[in-house]
This record gives structure tokens, C-alpha cells and sequence, in this order.
């Protein structure tokens, strides 16, 4: 297993690995450029002399550097010099998790892994005088570099865009390095330890794994501290946080489990404010994904149930990490690999004190005893004795002394009245800080609670670093304040310990419902947190918030679900003028009261209100960032918003009776997120928006829009699922940032003229677009294309490498492929594919069955193909190894319909090999009908555990889905590992002694006499009799050409490439040596004979 890399120093961030003739004084030049441009530095070797050996210098520059970068080039491969570097950068990848990337600067990826072509000439004249053991070792290199994915000069059309990509890929990859932040932890290294022999990272199989113990004993720490650790080995990863207070908010069961899967979704997926329909939306979209997924304070196995109730609804490697104090919520849900955060021992627990209090392991001269008495009254506890430790920083022993009576007054060594210390500690403007940020702030963007909180009074950055040095808060990396739920609870408490009429914030909702109803506010409330759950009915007073001058946070919500939502607001209710935060969900009246001045407000949270209008005319908005009237059915029209400059989130989801869009939006220069999800009425947006500032637009669901302007080159993703959007502007092949569009479900969309060329993920399924444009093969970020339900769609035009999901399920009309199909770990989903042509399939099959590295396929299918030699009827079959170690595979099965064929989202096939157990899910939209008839499905598997010299293999169909909708008609399997065709290397040899057979015959002149016993008899060698082949005299002496008539293409090709290129070359072989050779020697070339080879068209 790899050593981490998180705590290493690295000198360089990027080694590059080339051969200097080539590309120094081109590309070299221009890609070092552009690093230092975008702040990466390099190794720089110029002033190393070159030698037949590495020089150290050299490998001390490839093993301190983050990442290498091999630029392989046609004669990468005639220095031995570049041959070793490439050594030590594999070594350093496996040892040190260094991070390997590629370009292949003027030669095919196959000829660097085959060694073939132009490059494997040059390799072959380097290694005339090395010995064996340097020439495997090397060609094993070139294999495994050859299998990264990387970029491919001749599949773009512009170097220094190819260059400005890899530059961004380069720095994303070093901003997604493993933190530090957490070295030095006491106690730390051994729990990760523990943790990480439990979820076995690298078991393919999926694993959920549960941290349990007491409030702040440190699981949310610990559980960060390993996602740093190990997310880089990840797809796509997050850390959902506080699961236990986030999302109960008036909903059911339903509405809970909807939202969590929509918050998940939108964390891993990164897709701001998405929307989904049903419970199958996370296995949908994650099911074929590795994933990293922590669920942090889980108090409710409900919340288990919405975001991981089966492991297969994660791809294989992917694990789930659940924290909770409730051990019987991880019983309850089946989870058994656990982990118990216990009490620190005394020695630890006075180290995690002196780390707070004196910046050191040990306690300073003098203070021993006292370090040990705090400890012992903390009750070990890491939260209580980093807030205390973190108080008594700096302090002489009299202010311990203090400390210690205050904490021996404690009954029970309650740990919130421990806490109070870190509490009581700060000065007044302090600690009304930290009530605010417990009651109102927690888990907020710190710039918006600076906004909120903006006071002369108050020095709001001081006091969140002073809070930040108690360890009473900390903010995130996305720059959220966090606070512990049990330092919320001392706020609370704080806050109940107050004097009626001193309080500053109210909590309480029988005492705020008197202070409503009776006008009993004071000048001196600030806040006012309203919890009406319980409450069967409010009836506020007109002169209710008059008093209250000094109002500036007032949010009313419900945390439970009970169905008593009375409320009455009387029309002349007045606002407070110094109001910053206004969040009233299910808020009752029609529009906001007249006069209300909003100069003041930052944030405008109306959920599920009852508005139809906001306000009349125009306001003086220029404080407010945020705006979410989400829910609001009944909201016909915006106000006018030309004031509100600072705006950066405006959110309208499920407004289904808004129109248009006023002209104001315009004038919104600092907007960042725009979502309008399921607005049925909206038909109007304004033209020239051009918001620079805006990155995310939601559209989802908005049936009635059919155009959209130019919103912003700027733009990061763009929904418009379910719109009736015609065309897209042609100026959006120039929103450089463009990563993710989705234009789905949209029967209006005939043609797609213009397209993001940086797109990552283009959803395009369930239109009726006929073509896609030749441009996409030269979109070379391109990571997804899903064109499901396109029943008009007839071909498919060659795809970019890059592609890692293809889905084209349901394209009744589709019939071309079209080759090559260079998508080295694809997924491709062609079910209900009926009229793919036979080249199609072929090349399906063949990518498939035998040079994808991974990935799988689906398509139409009952006949076993020849690619899997061990094969048999029926779900399970036995096969012999040549030696019980690891091993590869590809695997096909031919699934059928059940008669009674119950509809679901999606089929999953299960692979069992001992201990191995691979799960590939075929997933069918709602939208989709599902399979109707037999497929091929074929996969990749890797087995790395084998007790015997035979490995049993069985296939079914997940019982876990609620019906068997599919039996198993026939399964094959191919071994990768231990057979001679496992490497590019094997495959090269065997090719080699093939075609010296054929030249040894052939050179004897028996060309003529061989290629007429095919003529007279082609189905003795095992050709297929629909070729009609002609031959013809060359002038040239030295060989024979023959012209082909297969599938109506006349091609002119000589008489190896015939071979090599038309047929199954093992077939040939065997029967053409019985005739040239004899007997004895085919058998002896059958003990070696290949079964792997790949047809290329020249």
C-alpha cells in the first residue's frame, strides 16, 4: 500500500519527464511558459549532464515532486536515460502516491503500450544491447504509462489550448492534495489506523463503516481527518455535516428523505440547488461511481435510509463513513464494521490540555498538578479540555487556581456547564457574538454573518478570531462558521439564565408568543428565534414588533412536521427599520406590509410563504446578498430589484406561477447563483443580461420557456431539463467555463448548432435532435454524454478519449458507431439499441471484451461472443488457473426479460468470485422502457485473493430489487492474468511469431499456392464465407496485393496486413501451419497460441 503523501514537504510540485531533442525547444518551452504563468513550479534539469545512467540529482527531483508528467514522444523511447526516469516516477507512484499524468506528444497511446509502430522501432533499436531484464522492465513501464489516461496531441487542434488544459488539471490536482491540518493530533494516528484496517480501501467491494461515541469525544474530527486522508483515491467525495439538526424542518418522512437525497446530490455532484422526484436519485446517479460519502452526526436511522440504505447504490470501491452517539442506529441499519471513540487515557488527556494551554505536549514547570486537576475535572473529554486548555492560555497559576474552584462547583461534571468556562472566559462583545452564531450563524457563510453582524460596536473579524483561538468555533475550508452542538447548547443556556428583560435574543416560544400576541417586546431584543412547532395557532398583535426597535434577526420556522400552521399577521404590521435577516417560513399573507424599509436586510428567506407580490415600486436594497422564495406557488411577480447590487443568490424553485423575470435582473452584477427549478408559468427572461458575475443557472422543469439569452460567459453549469428551449444562443461556444449542460427532456430541441467545447458533462437524452456535430471529438474534457430517448438519433460521430460515460439507451434509430471508439474506461449503455449495424456491435464488443481498462457495456445481444473462451449456459461456471495468485478479467452475460416483467430503475448484476463480489448496475430512467428483450452485458473485474487453482464464477441478478424482472440465459469469462496474452508485451511476441511463420513459408514463394487452397476451400481456415477476395499480380517482386471485397468496401492492402487485419488470426495459424509446417510444429505453437488481438483499421 502506498505511503500517504498528505504529511511529506514537496520541493517541486512538477517533475516532467521528456526526451529534449523532441519537444525542449517547442513544446517544452511554451508548457513551461504557462506553469509559471499559473504559479506551478518545475524541476529544471538543463544543468544536469547527461549520462548512460540517471544522474541522483535527477531521481531526488522525481521523488520530491508532487506530480510527473511523461511527455511521450516518437523517440521518448531511444534514450535509456528517459527509460529509467520513467522507472523511478512508476516507483515513486506506487510508494508515495505521487501523481502521474501524461501527453502523448505525436504518437498513439497503443504503439507506447504495444511498443509497436514508429515508437516501438526505436525501442527495439535501444534495447539491441540491454539485457532482458532492462528490456521487460522497461516495456512494462511503457505499458503502464501507456494505460493513463492522458491528453493526446493529435486530437486537438490548438497546442496552447492543450497546454492551458493541462495547466488547469495540473493545478487542480495539486489544490486536491491530502491536508495537513490534522498532523500532530494527540491520539490521532492511532484511531485513523484503526479506521482505515476496517474500510480496506482497497477492497473492491463497497463498505460502510460507523464511528460511535459520546458527544465531543471527537468523531466529526477524526472522520475529517480520514477524509482528508484518503479522498483523493476517490471519484467524487463529501462530508455532509450536523445531519442531526439540518433538515427536519417541516417536512414528513417523504419530504425528510427527498431533501437529504437532494442535499447529498448537491455536495458530491456539486449541482447547486438540485431538484429530484423520487427515492431512486442517489443509486441513479452514483451507482457506477467510486465514492467517498462521511454522514456526520446521524441521530435518526431515517437519515441512513435517504442517503445510504444499500451498498449498491455506490460503485464498486466506495466506502461510507457514518458518525453517531447512538450505537443502536448503526445496529438498526445492518452496520457492523464499527469503531468506538473511547476516552483518551490520562496521559493523552493532559497532552490534548497542554497543546491549548502551553502550545506543548507537557505541562510548563509548575503546573503539573494543575494540568492534571483540570483534566480530571474536564472528565477526558477532548472538547471540554481543548475549550478549557484554549481559556487558560496564557494564564499564571492564581487564574488556575480559579478556573479549577469554578469547575470543582460543576455537579456530575456536566460537560455543558464544563464548557461554560471557554464561554464565560470571552468579554461582553464576545459572548454576544457567540450567541448569535449559536442561535442564528451556525453554518453560515462567514462573509454573510459579517454582513449580518456589521456594527460600529463590534469588531466582528476580532472577535471570530479570538472565538476561532478558544476553539469555541472554527471555519470550514468552504468558509462556514462550525460550531459544536454542545457549545450551541451553552448559548441556549446562557440565554435561559438571563434575566426576562436583559435578553437579547429570544428562544423560548410560549415567552415569544406572549411577547407577539401582548406587545411586549423591549429595545433590547436583537433576536428572535421562533421554533412554532407545537404551537396550534399565533395571532400577533399590529403594534407586536414596534417596540422592538432594535430587531435586526428575526426567523420563524418549524422543526417539526404536525400540521398546525396558523398564523395571523394583521395588515399594518410593521417591520422593524433595522432588520438584517427576515426568514418566516410558510409566511401567511399575500405581500410583505407597506412601508417595510428594507434598506438594512441582508438575507430574505420566504419559503413556502403565501406572497403573490413582494412590495411595490422601488426599495433601497443595496445590503441584501441572499433571496429565497423557494416554494412560494403563488408568487406571480418580481418586484423591482435595480438596487440590489450585492445580490448574490436568488433563488425562485417551484415559484409555479411566475411569469417573467423583471428587466432589473439585469442590473444584478454581483449575482452568483440563479435557480428557477419547476417554474411551470415562466415564459419571459430579459434579453442582455450578461452578468459576468453569474456562474450557476437552474432552469430546470420550466415547460413554458423556449429561448434564453446570453447570460454570461461565465457560466459553470446550466440546467434547462424540461424546458421548451428551441436553439441556445451561438454565443455559448464561447463560455469557456461551461463544465456541466443538461438540455434533457425537451421535445422542442430538432438540432444542437452550437456547443460548449469545454463542457465536461453534456446531457442531451430525450430530445429529438438527429445528429451530433463531428466537433465533439475534439472536446477533449468531455467526461459524460448521455443521449438516452434521442429516437431520431442514427449516429454517433468518433468520441473523445476522455469519455468516461456514454449513455444511449432507448435511441431506437441508432446504427452507427463510428470508429475508433478511443474511450479507454468507458461505460456505454446501449440498451434498446435494435438497429445498431454490425460494424457497430463489432466495435462495441471488441473495445469492450478486450482493450477497455475498465468500464462496461450493454447492447442488444444473444450470442455469446468469441472474445470469451470460457463460457457456459446458465448464471455460474468453474474455472482452472495456472496458479492461484491475482488475477483480471472480462466477463459477459446474456440477461433475458421475465415474461412477467415488473417495471424498475434500474438491473443489477452481480459477479461473485470467493470473496470478490462486483456489482454493475444497467440503469434504466423513468423515462425509459426499461429492457424489452436480450443483451450482452461485459464487464472488468479484478480478483486479488485466489485459495485454490480454481475460481468458481457466479453471476445473478441483485436480489436486493424488489422483483427478479431477469434471469440469466448464458455467461462467459476471459482470464487477463495468467494467460500469454494478458500484456501488450505478450501480445506483441505473439503477433512477432505469427508473422515470422508466415514470412519463413511466404519467403519459400508458396504465397500464390496457400492463398489458393483459401480460395478453393475459405471455411478449412476458418473464414467467413460472405468475403469474396480477389487476387492480383504485382510488378513488385517482393510481394503479392490483394484487393478485398468485404462488407462493399474495395481496399487495396498486401498480403500481412490481409491477414492480420480480416481474421481470427489463431484459426489461421493453426490450420495454415498444419499445411506448411506439419502437425508437430502447429501443436507447439497452439501451447502458446493467442486468443487476444484487436483489429485496426489503417
Amino acid at each position: 500500500m502506498a505511503s500517504s503523501s498528505s504529511s511529506r514537504t514537496w520541493t517541486y510540485r512538477v517533475f516532467a519527464s521528456f526526451h529534449g531533442p523532441d519537444v525542449r525547444k517547442s513544446f517544452l518551452s511554451h508548457f513551461r511558459k504557462q506553469f509559471i504563468s499559473n504559479g506551478i513550479t518545475m524541476f529544471d534539469d538543463q544543468k544536469i549532464v547527461r549520462s548512460q545512467t540517471i544522474a541522483p540529482s535527477l531521481t531526488q527531483g522525481i521523488r520530491e515532486s508532487r506530480i510527473s508528467i511523461v511527455i511521450l514522444s516518437k523517440n521518448y523511447a531511444s534514450s535509456t536515460w528517459c527509460l529509467d526516469e520513467l522507472l523511478e516516477i512508476l516507483k515513486c507512484r506506487e510508494d508515495i502516491g505521487q501523481i502521474v499524468m501524461t501527453v502523448f506528444y505525436g504518437v498513439d497511446p497503443s504503439d507506447v503500450r504495444k511498443q509497436t509502430g514508429e515508437f516501438g522501432t526505436v525501442f527495439n533499436k535501444t534495447c539491441a544491447r540491454r539485457t532482458k531484464e532492462e528490456r521487460r522492465n522497461w516495456s512494462q513501464a511503457l505499458n503502464d504509462v501507456g494505460n493513463i489516461a492522458g491528453e493526446h496531441f493529435l486530437n486537438w487542434d490548438n497546442e496552447a489550448e492543450m497546454i492551458e488544459k493541462i495547466a488547469r488539471d495540473v493545478s487542480e490536482k495539486l489544490n486536491a492534495t491530502p491536508s495537513s491540518d490534522f498532523d500532530g493530533m494527540v491520539g490521532m494516528e492511532a484511531h485513523l489506523k484503526e479506521i482505515e484496517l476496517l474500510l480496506d480501501v482497497d477492497y473492491d467491494g463497497v463498505k460502510v463503516v460507523g464511528i460511535f461515541g459520546p458527544a465531543g469525544i471527537g468523531k466529526t474530527t477524526i472522520a475529517r481527518a480520514l477524509h482528508s486522508l484518503i479522498f483523493n483515491k476517490f471519484q467524487l467525495t463529501c462530508f455532509v455535516e450536523n445531519l442531526s439538526g439540518s433538515y427536519s424542518i417541516g417536512l414528513d418522512e417523504y419530504g425528510l428523505k427527498l431533501r437529504l437525497q437532494e442535499h447529498l446530490l448537491s455536495k458530491i455532484l456539486k449541482l447547486d440547488g438540485m431538484r429530484i422526484s423520487h427515492l431512486g436519485a442517489v443509486k441513479e446517479r452514483l451507482f457506477d461511481m467510486k465514492v467517498l460519502i462521511v454522514l456526520d452526526d446521524v441521530n435518526d436511522v431515517k437519515q441512513l435510509e435517504a442517503l445510504a440504505n444499500d451498498t449498491t447504490w455506490f460503485g464498486p470501491g466506495s466506502r461510507v463513513i457514518v458518525t453517531t452517539e447512538n450505537k443502536e442506529i448503526l445496529q438498526r441499519h445492518g452496520i457492523d464494521n464499527t469503531y468506538h471513540v473511547g476516552f483518551p487515557s490520562d496521559e493523552k488527556a493532559i497532552e490534548i490540555l497542554c497543546r491549548y494551554a502551553f502550545k506543548q505536549s507537557s505541562p510548563r514547570r509548575g503546573f503539573k498538578y494543575l494540568a492534571k486537576n483540570v483534566t480530571w475535572l474536564c472528565g477526558n473529554l477532548p472538547l471540554g479540555l481543548r475549550v478549557v486548555g484554549s481559556s487558560l492560555h496564557g494564564k499564571n497559576e492564581d487564574e488556575w487556581v480559579s478556573v479549577i474552584r469554578r469547575l470543582e462547583t460543576i455537579i456530575d461534571r456536566d460537560i455543558e456547564e464544563v464548557l461554560r468556562v471557554g464561554y464565560e472566559s470571552l468579554h461582553e462583545n464576545e459572548q454576544s457574538l457567540f450567541l448569535h452564531i449559536a442561535v442564528f450563524f451556525n453554518n453560515k457563510d462567514v462573509d454573510l454573518v459579517k454582513a449580518m453582524l456589521a456594527d460600529d460596536n463590534l469588531d466582528i473579524a476580532h472577535g471570530l478570531k479570538i472565538m476561532v483561538n478558544k476553539s469555541l468555533i472554527y471555519v470550514s475550508t468552504n468558509g462556514e462558521i462550525r460550531m459544536h452542538k454542545l457549545l450551541q447548547q451553552v448559548g441556549k443556556q446562557a440565554i435561559n439564565r438571563q434575566e426576562p428583560w436583559k435578553r437579547l435574543i429570544l428562544t423560548n416560544a410560549q415567552e415569544i408568543c406572549h411577547v407577539l400576541e401582548n406587545d411586549k417586546g423591549t429595545g433590547v431584543v436583537s433576536g428572535i428565534s421562533f421554533d412554532t412547532s407545537g404551537i396550534s395557532e399565533v395571532i400577533l398583535s399590529n403594534r407586536a414588533l414596534r417596540r422592538m426597535c432594535n430587531l435586526r434577526f428575526l426567523s420563524v420556522y418549524k422543526t417539526r412536521h404536525d400540521g398546525n400552521d396558523i398564523m395571523h399577521i394583521p395588515d399594518d404590521m410593521k417591520f422593524p427599520p433595522r432588520l438584517r435577516l427576515l426568514h418566516w417560513e410558510a409566511y401567511p399573507s399575500k405581500s410583505l406590509p407597506l412601508g417595510f424599509c428594507l434598506e438594512n436586510l441582508v438575507e430574505l428567506n420566504m419559503k413556502d410563504s403565501q406572497l403573490e407580490k413582494l412590495w411595490e415600486g422601488t426599495q433601497l436594497l443595496r445590503n441584501l446578498k441572499k433571496m429565497d422564495l423557494s416554494r412560494s406557488v403563488h408568487l406571480k411577480e418580481l418586484p423591482d430589484l435595480s438596487n440590489a447590487t450585492n445580490l448574490e443568490r436568488l433563488e425562485l424553485g417551484d415559484c409555479m406561477a411566475l411569469v417573467e423575470l423583471p428587466t432589473s435582473i439585469g442590473n444584478l452584477h454581483k449575482l452568483e447563483n440563479l435557480v428557477m427549478s419547476n417554474c411551470i408559468s415562466l415564459e419571459v427572461i430579459p434579453t442582455h443580461i450578461n452578468l459576468a458575475s453569474l456562474e450557476h443557472i437552474t432552469m430546470t422543469g420550466c415547460s413554458r420557456l423556449k429561448t434564453f439569452p446570453d447570460f454570461s460567459t461565465n457560466i459553470e453549469r446550466l440546467l434547462l431539463r424540461g424546458t421548451s428551449v428551441e436553439d441556445v444562443p451561438a454565443s455559448i461556444s464561447h463560455w469557456s467555463r461551461l463544465s456541466d449542460f443538461c438540455i434533457k427532456d425537451n421535445g422542442s430541441l430538432k438540432s444542437l448548432t452550437h456547443f460548449p467545447e469545454r463542457v465536461e458533462l453534456l446531457t442531451l437524452s430525450y430530445t429529438d435532435i438527429e445528429t451530433i456535430p463531428d466537433c465533439i471529438k475534439g472536446f477533449h474534457g468531455l467526461k459524460s454524454l448521455d443521449v438516452a430517448g434521442c429516437r431520431k438519433l442514427t449516429s454517433l460521430p468518433e468520441l473523445p478519449m476522455s469519455l468516461g460515460l456514454l449513455v444511449a439507451l432507448d435511441c431506437e434509430s441508432l446504427e452507427i458507431v463510428t470508429y475508433p471508439l478511443n474511450t479507454p474506461s468507458a461505460r456505454l449503455n446501449f440498451t434498446n439499441c435494435f438497429k445498431l449495424d454490425e460494424e457497430s456491435r463489432r466495435l462495441i464488443i471488441q473495445r469492450c471484451a478486450t482493450q477497455f481498462l475498465d468500464g462496461f457495456s450493454c447492447l442488444p445481444g444473444r450470442v455469446m461472443p468469441n472474445e470469451f473462451n470460457h463460457r457456459t449456459t446458465g448464471n455460474s461456471l468453474t474455472i482452472r488457473l495456472s496458479s492461484s495468485v491475482s488475477f483480471k478479467f472480462k466477463a459477459c452475460v446474456v440477461i433475458s426479460p421475465n415474461q412477467q416483467h415488473h417495471p424498475s430503475e434500474h438491473t443489477d448484476i452481480r459477479c461473485i468470485v470467493g470473496s470478490y463480489n462486483k456489482v454493475i448496475c444497467v440503469e434504466h430512467p423513468s423515462e425509459s422502457t426499461r429492457i424489452r428483450t436480450e443483451h450482452l452485458c461485459i464487464f472488468h473485474g479484478s480478483v486479488s485473493e485466489v485459495s485454490s487453482s480454481e475460481a468458481l464464477f457466479e453471476f445473478c441478478i441483485d436480489d436486493s430489487n424488489p422483483f427478479d424482472n431477469f434471469k440469466i440465459l448464458e455467461c462467459g469469462v476471459r482470464i487477463l492474468t495468467n494467460e500469454p496474452e494478458r500484456s501488450s508485451k505478450t501480445v506483441s511476441r505473439g503477433l512477432k511469431s505469427h508473422a515470422k511463420i508466415f514470412k519463413t513459408s511466404l519467403r519459400k514463394r508458396k504465397q500464390k499456392k496457400m492463398i489458393g487452397y483459401l480460395l478453393k476451400d475459405p471455411r478449412k481456415f476458418g473464414l467467413p464465407r460472405d468475403r469474396i477476395i480477389e487476387l492480383h499480380d504485382s510488378e513488385d517482386n517482393n510481394n503479392d496485393h490483394i484487393v478485398s471485397y468485404i462488407e462493399g468496401k474495395k481496399k487495396p492492402i498486401d498480403c500481412w496486413s490481409w491477414f492480420f487485419i480480416c481474421f481470427d488470426l489463431s484459426k489461421i495459424v493453426r490450420n495454415i501451419g498444419k499445411l506448411v509446417l506439419g502437425k508437430e510444429t502447429t501443436d507447439c505453437i497452439d501451447r502458446g497460441a493467442l486468443h487476444e488481438y484487436s483489429i485496426r483499421k489503417e
